[in-house]
């Protein structure tokens, strides 16, 4: 009996480990291993990519019931990156993103559907150029489980989107530059430590 009772303990506090991560889960999203990327066609020449970068995001994801699921995240504008220090610069000024006045991306989902296989449509509000206006991320769940690594628990997820600037007062140079902006998403997130 003295061997079998710590196995029941320890079987009994896994079971209530299991439980919690049944519950929704929070995660903060992770700015090291995170982009947010969008292209656009350049006069029929070229498609440049920029990447937002991630101020703070925070995720909550629900194994058992996903539709409870939701995801928040602000993207500050003095991060954003086309690796063209002049190119920067130009799309921070007012016929642009105009980031002196609007100087955060903002995105906040209002639904979360299961699509089965690990794919999701996130429907939320994104504010850009003090402009909101719905968007449909459709994501992949890449992996959920203790991180390798830190052994928090951590999730990842791909997203993607298409969308048009000119819908969020962002046109300049349509249709030259294309007006249709593609964006990827890819993201890691763990839950915090307990301070």
């Amino acid at each position: 009996m003295r061997v079998f009772r710590p196995l029941l303990i320890a079987g009994l506090l896994l079971g209530a480990a299991a439980a919690v991560q049944a519950s929704p889960v929070t995660y903060k999203l992770d700015p090291g291993h995170t982009m947010v990327l969008f292209s656009w066609n350049h006069f029929g020449y070229s498609n440049p990519t920029a990447d937002l970068g991630l101020g703070d995001g925070t995720l909550v994801f629900d194994q058992q019931d996903p539709a409870k699921s939701s995801v928040q995240v602000t993207l500050p504008l003095s991060r954003l990156d086309t690796h063209v220090p002049a190119l920067d610069q130009h799309l921070k000024e007012a016929d642009f993103f105009d980031a002196a006045k609007y100087p955060l991306v903002t995105f906040k989902s209002t639904s979360v559907e299961p699509l089965g296989n690990n794919h999701f449509k996130v429907v939320g509000n994104l504010t850009v150029h003090g402009v909101t206006r719905p968007v449909t991320l459709d994501a992949t769940l890449n992996r959920v489980g203790p991180h390798p690594m830190t052994k928090a628990q951590a999730i990842g997820f791909d997203a993607t989107a298409t969308l048009k600037r000119s819908d969020f007062g962002v046109g300049a140079y349509v249709p030259m530059v294309s007006d249709e902006i593609k964006v990827r998403i890819t993201t890691e997130g763990a839950v915090p430590k307990a301070k």
